[in-house]
């Protein structure tokens, strides 16, 4: 009787020491995956920041992380020491490392991000809706597909059929010039709490928008064209997007 109360207080005890041993286990597990990862401190940003914002205002709104080692871009900051007199050169959203290129020196601003023209091409603005700008989430650097939309005229053949065709492809956006928007209020931080979302995903845009894009004479005539007797509609379209050839849509085609 004695021996099967000793070995069962015993089994009890073994099972408590078991559980305690995994608990802590659990308990270092984060810590030691971390740290097989090579985890680096550098800087990410928690609040949106405005393009032309100062570094000396920048700092309110980032703070220190751990990242694995294999995510850090090679670029980020872990310091704002070298970098006085700068400002940001394009929007910084939550959640984005600090990186070295989102800082410039104020002169080599230009309105909504500083994006170079390729030679030979030209720039040219328009204004568009929300909307038709892929929800305003649009940034400098960024390339469009532009369709043009006429209610008539747009084939010699059927002049008073509507029609629309991807008419220039892959132009280079070099800025994008909104009105300023009220500060959103800082969401309360919790160590529970998940990452902040882009507010360009989650906050619906108002206002106009003017584009300014890189293209050459002729699709520089067409967007003039378009914005004076036409409708222009926007595509994010990467240089990698497939081209299916050029193919006017009308009533028909719509539903095949």
């Amino acid at each position: 009787m004695k021996s099967r109360l000793l070995a069962g207080v015993a089994a009890v005890v073994l099972a408590i020491i078991g559980a305690v041993l995994m608990f802590t286990y659990a308990q270092g597990a984060d810590q030691r995956a971390v740290q097989k990862l090579e985890p680096v401190t550098v800087l990410v940003v928690k609040q949106a920041i405005p393009a032309g914002t100062p570094v000396e205002a920048i700092r309110a709104s980032i703070a220190t992380e751990q990242l694995p080692g294999a995510s850090v871009a090679k670029t980020s900051l872990t310091t704002l020491d070298n970098e006085a007199g700068k400002v940001a050169a394009v929007d910084l959203v939550p959640g984005e490392q600090l990186v070295a290129e989102r800082l410039v020196a104020p002169e080599d601003l230009k309105m909504s991000g500083s994006v170079k023209v390729p030679a030979g091409l030209q720039e040219v603005s328009f204004q568009l809706e929300p909307q038709r700008v892929v929800g305003g989430r649009l940034a400098p650097g960024d390339h469009v597909g532009v369709f043009i939309s006429m209610k008539q005229g747009g084939l010699e053949a059927k002049a008073d059929k509507e029609t629309t065709q991807l008419s220039v492809h892959k132009a280079l956006v070099t800025a994008v010039q909104r009105a300023p928007e009220a500060a959103a209020a800082a969401p309360e931080s919790s160590a529970s709490a998940e990452p902040a979302a882009d507010p360009r995903e989650t906050t619906l845009p108002s206002g106009s928008l003017m584009l300014t894009v890189a293209v050459n004479d002729v699709d520089a005539a067409k967007i003039i064209f378009a914005s004076e007797f036409a409708t222009i509609w926007l595509t994010r379209e990467p240089l990698d997007a497939q081209d299916n050839g050029p193919r006017v849509m009308q009533r028909p085609e719509v539903y095949k």
